[in-house]
């Protein structure tokens, strides 16, 4: 029993692929680098073609901008109110499904 157990050992201390296989590969960018590239170039929402960061910051700022504020259905208003006093009162009013 303690041969084998010194035998695994020792396979997994000499095999060269042990832990070799689990790294990436030398000319792969590392994710840390990735993560602080500044992007410059993007593509439309509407027409997919592709714009410098001023034109998308124009396209961004022009689809925020809303001739009129969005309306919620009379329904979900109250369902909301409903749900926003039953939060009030859960503390007060424990056993409040």
């Amino acid at each position: 029993m303690r041969s084998r157990l010194v035998l695994m050992v020792g396979l997994l201390l000499v095999w060269p692929c042990g832990m070799a296989g689990a790294m990436p590969p030398p000319e792969d960018t590392p994710e840390e680098v990735l993560r602080t590239e500044i992007i410059l170039e993007a593509r439309s929402p509407q027409t997919g073609e592709r714009l410098t960061a001023a034109d998308y910051a124009q396209v961004e700022a022009a689809q925020g901008e809303r001739a009129y504020d969005p309306e919620l259905d009379p329904q979900v208003r109250h369902l909301i109110f409903l749900l926003q006093l039953r939060n009030m009162l859960k503390p007060i009013i424990p056993f409040i499904p």
